[in-house]
């Protein structure tokens, strides 16, 4: 017990660095104060004892402002960041090392009772702040959720997710898609430098459109030369033969 309590001090110290002292971290930290209250809260809903871990589950949302729902399984070294306004649904499942932060749901898209109506989340997943992942499906490890992503399907293992609703970025040879994956240590939030694959695809049609109309210039052009030698001219008055298509002024607005 006394090395799971060490063990979640560490956690909070490595990850977040305005943690300056364990003393800070075991009387100033809301969400380690909301892990050490659902495992009794857990305890006794496996026992039969619902009612009572529904109860301390009620004191720790009111203490902490997370609520954590006393059947969710929570891992090792789970740390819930700031994390006020969080809440985990019934059969939530998070793995080890994973971080949340505020405003996360964990939620169902199911009425169904005695479903799985809630995400599993792998090993060392990042839910940042307004996420909300809903639905009964897994998160792979390593994987990251934007900020407020809505997420409704499963994540790849080492991807990052973003939007609404979120797209999936695969990470590359194993890495992440992250930003702040030049330090190993911990990457905290789901921020990428890469496009989306919504962005990617509309810079394709852009692409796409403007060869199109390069090629259609290059056509007219072609014609109304043939046409001067035949003495006539058989180029009707609307044809395109100058390109006009804006093709970096729309990738700009679809952004980097």
């Amino acid at each position: 017990m006394f090395a799971r309590i060490r063990s979640d001090i560490q956690c909070i110290l490595e990850r977040d660095p305005a943690a300056r002292s364990t003393w800070e971290v075991i009387t100033c930290y809301p969400g380690l104060h909301a892990v050490w209250l659902h495992r009794p809260a857990h305890w006794c809903w496996t026992h039969g004892f619902k009612w009572l871990g529904r109860f301390t589950s009620h004191l720790g949302r009111w203490l902490t402002g997370i609520e954590i729902h006393p059947g969710a399984k929570l891992g090792e070294r789970v740390f819930f960041d700031h994390a006020m306004g969080t809440v985990v649904g019934e059969t939530a499942e998070i793995g080890d090392g994973c971080t949340i932060y505020q405003g996360v749901t964990l939620g169902g898209t199911s009425l169904y009772k005695g479903t799985k109506r809630h995400p599993t989340l792998g090993k060392d997943v990042v839910v940042s702040a307004g996420a909300k992942v809903l639905g009964g499906f897994v998160v792979g490890d390593g994987a990251k959720i934007g900020s407020n992503a809505v997420v409704i399907k499963p994540v790849p293992a080492g991807a990052t997710a973003v939007g609404i609703p979120a797209r999936i970025i695969p990470s590359k040879s194993g890495e992440s898609a992250d930003v702040t994956e030049a330090h190993p240590k911990f990457q905290a939030y789901g921020i990428t430098q890469e496009d989306d694959p919504l962005s990617q695809a509309m810079r394709s049609l852009i692409d796409s459109a403007a060869g199109q109309e390069h090629q259609i210039a290059l056509l007219w052009q072609a014609i109304e030369k043939l046409s001067l030698t035949q003495k006539g001219d058989c180029v009707p008055d609307g044809a395109a033969r100058k390109e006009c298509f804006e093709a970096e002024k729309l990738n700009q607005l679809v952004g980097k």
